[in-house]
């Protein structure tokens, strides 16, 4: 049993090398935020659990078999193998990754609502216009800052509630009604502007928007550390500056 074995190490090191490269690149889209890419890694770690669970199962099943058969022989250690490749073909594929549907991004709590956002936007992107790729990721990262936030925040406070309206409603909705236009009639002006050029406005509006709804959550702990520093430095600056004086 040592050469299947070994034999699963390798299969078992090429599962791992897979899944890294899908990680990496290949048919995956890059993440645009911090929430986005953890998900996916959580996704992928439990993708790697159940090839393991599956791989160390036809091990243990084909040990057993060697000690009850007294050997299973090259015919049962093939078999054993074409196992273990199945096992990580079909749980290296599925379950698939549920990417977030529009109408789903409003449900749910507040503190998932970033991190949904952010993989529905990822996918999103590749029908975007040039120009509104830059604006999309750096709304990545401001969706991130804005989690933040609202981690300590009651989902029920009119905060949170504009917050779910802006992140789960407006910025979908408005991606959305975009690509639901022709790709032939998106460069064609229309009044004045194209439906390209109206798309990189208004998402470069919803970016302001989302930066202020963050400083705004962000004002009361501002507000909290500028008190904490003001009676530490009269409790304790005439001390350290005297202490500094004597030393």
């Amino acid at each position: 049993m040592s050469g299947e074995a070994h034999q699963h190490q390798q299969i078992m090191r090429a599962a791992g090398t897979s899944l890294a490269g899908q990680r990496a690149g290949g048919r995956r889209i890059a993440s645009i935020g911090r929430r986005s890419a953890a998900m996916k890694r959580d996704y992928l770690f439990r993708k790697l659990v159940r090839i393991m669970l599956a791989v160390g199962g036809v091990v243990f099943a084909a040990m057993a078999a060697g000690v009850i058969l007294n050997g299973i022989g090259w015919t049962g250690i093939i078999l054993a193998m074409l196992a273990m490749v199945v096992a990580i073909g079909v749980f290296g594929t599925f379950p698939r990754m549920k990417v977030p549907t529009r109408e789903s991004l409003g449900t749910g709590d507040t503190k998932t609502l970033v991190g949904r956002t952010e993989l529905w936007l990822e996918r999103q992107r590749p029908a975007l216009p040039a120009p509104a790729i830059p604006i999309v990721d750096q709304i990545g990262g401001q969706l991130d800052a804005l989690g933040l936030q609202l981690d300590g925040l009651d989902a029920n406070t009119p905060a949170a509630q504009d917050v779910r309206k802006l992140v789960g409603e407006t910025l979908p909705n408005l991606v959305s009604t975009y690509t639901a236009i022709p790709r032939h009639l998106r460069a064609e002006e229309q009044a004045g502007r194209s439906p390209d050029q109206q798309l990189t406005e208004s998402l470069g509006k919803i970016s302001t928007e989302i930066d202020s709804v963050t400083r705004q959550l962000a004002a009361g702990a501002i507000d909290n550390l500028a008190i904490q520093t003001r009676y530490l430095d009269y409790k304790y600056g005439d001390g350290i500056e005297g202490e500094a004086k004597q030393g």
